[in-house]
């Protein structure tokens, strides 16, 4: 019985897995400081701060006190008299023994009165034998007089149905000399009964969409431009691909919000818009811009663009954006060896033409001057100044909008001449009739002859007298 409800104060409940990033970001944490303070990799914290995992155990408890240490300020809610603990009890919750050690020696500090040293066995310095169960039972057991029958301390000793802090309580804490007095009964505002989950803290006012999309192109948008000029050299596509990366983010702004690096998502647009192959067959970026003028500098940038497209990318973002070789190959959509290939031949091609390259005394060595040559050369141009954030979100909405409007006017066009197709369509085959030609060596129409003036009055006679003949040849009607 005492185990389960060891196991019962240890599993606090956390906070939602995106007030857990919001708590470490606010205390200006990593992801690495909170991997290496729990003993687990950055993948596993990041997953817990997406949901897809939670974390269980011992490293559950220095999870949950790491960020417990930004919410311990905040107001404590009120419970009902008599029946939370004490004010020291909040740190009994603490699923670790050094938790349950530092229980016993707050309410002395709080509460001089209450139990003096000589009334506790010399046991915390054991802490397997301090266990929160017996602490619990210790601050919520209102007067315990030495010679009560154990009848009488029952019912003080089950505060919200725990019956067995009482025998752990027994075998851990002797009953004081003289009755435990507290300054005052259990009237005022108290910790949470165990078990149940921590008021969340007051969440800070929410920016709006449009507002946290402005915060992150005035961040990124000037510095991702000069690296755009980097890969591409055209200042003019340069800008081109931040505002159409930036504008696919705004629609596709859900999707950013929850990403786990929104710069690194536009950073990825930018660069795969930059780097498209059919802007050869543009006449406005058919050639890049004029290099710079510096000698040194010109020598970098047409050994930069001199690299293959994949290679000069690999090197920009490993040794001039400063990301790890795995984030690299993830945005670059490679392998690792692949991305480390391709690093390492990029470094060969510049070493050739730039000998302070080829006599670095280590990679990282190498890395830091390429870094700083980069950066110089990307400062040191002056390429085109990205439109506010405002007119970025609104060209993209109105661009979404044209080809909607365009493509509903397609759609009724192509209706219309569909159904005046069908209306005007034959329904059946008709064969053509063929052309009339004259023929020739054919003997002329034959038939009886033209009747004669005498052939046309015997017949009209015959026609006129065929009733008025002999009876003979008219029959008789009976």
């Amino acid at each position: 019985m005492t185990r389960s409800t060891t196991d019962e104060a240890a599993a606090e409940p956390l906070p939602s897995p995106k007030e857990r990033r919001r708590l470490r970001e606010a205390k200006s944490l990593s992801e690495d400081q909170v991997a290496a303070a729990v003993g687990v990799t950055r993948a596993t914290v990041r997953s817990w701060e997406t949901g897809r995992t939670s974390p269980r155990g011992r490293k559950r408890a220095l999870y949950a006190k790491v960020l417990a240490a930004e919410t311990k300020p905040e107001a404590e809610p009120e419970a009902s008299p008599g029946a939370g603990p004490g004010p020291g009890v909040e740190s009994v919750t603490e699923p670790t023994a050094g938790a349950g050690v530092e229980s016993v020696t707050e309410p002395t500090a709080t509460e001089p009165a209450a139990v003096k040293p000589a009334a506790v066995k010399p046991t915390t310095a054991k802490p397997a034998a301090v266990k929160p169960a017996a602490v619990v039972a210790v601050a919520t057991e209102p007067e315990v007089e030495p010679g009560a029958d154990s009848a009488d301390a029952r019912p003080a000793a089950k505060p919200a149905g725990r019956a067995a802090g009482k025998a752990s309580t027994k075998a851990a804490v002797k009953p004081a000399p003289h009755p435990v007095t507290r300054p005052e009964p259990v009237k005022t505002g108290a910790e949470p009964e165990r078990g149940l989950p921590a008021p969340p803290p007051p969440e800070e006012p929410d920016f709006s969409p449009a507002d946290a999309f402005d915060e992150l192109y005035a961040r990124t948008a000037p510095g991702l431009v000069r690296q755009t000029y980097l890969l591409t050299g055209r200042r003019a596509l340069a800008l081109e691909s931040v505002e159409r990366a930036f504008q696919l983010a705004w629609h596709r702004w859900p999707e950013v919000a929850v990403d786990r690096d929104p710069a690194g998502w536009v950073r990825a647009a930018a660069y795969e818009f930059a780097m498209s192959p059919w802007h050869r067959m543009r006449r406005t970026h058919r050639h890049p811009d004029a290099p710079p003028t510096e000698p040194g500098r010109r020598a970098l940038f047409d050994a930069l663009l001199d690299l293959p497209p994949a290679y000069r990318r690999t090197l920009l973002l490993y040794d001039g954006v400063g990301l790890d070789l795995p984030e690299t190959a993830a945005e670059t959509e490679a392998s690792t060896p692949a991305a480390a290939g391709r690093l390492m031949t990029a470094r060969a091609a510049l070493a050739e033409r730039f000998p302070e390259v080829a006599e670095a005394a280590s990679p990282a060595a190498q890395s830091a001057l390429l870094h700083e040559r980069l950066g110089g050369l990307a400062r040191a141009e002056n390429v085109p100044v990205p439109r506010p954030a405002e007119a970025v979100r609104t060209g993209g909405e109105n661009r979404a909008r044209l080809w909607t409007r365009a493509a509903i006017a397609g759609v009724a066009l192509l209706m219309v001449v569909t159904g005046l197709t069908l209306h005007t369509a034959p329904t059946h085959y008709e064969q053509p009739v063929s052309p009339a030609e004259r023929v020739g060596g054919v003997p002329p129409r034959g038939g009886p002859q033209q009747l004669t003036a005498q052939d046309l009055k015997l017949q009209r006679s015959l026609r006129e007298q065929v009733a008025h003949g002999p009876e003979r040849l008219v029959p008789e009607t009976r």
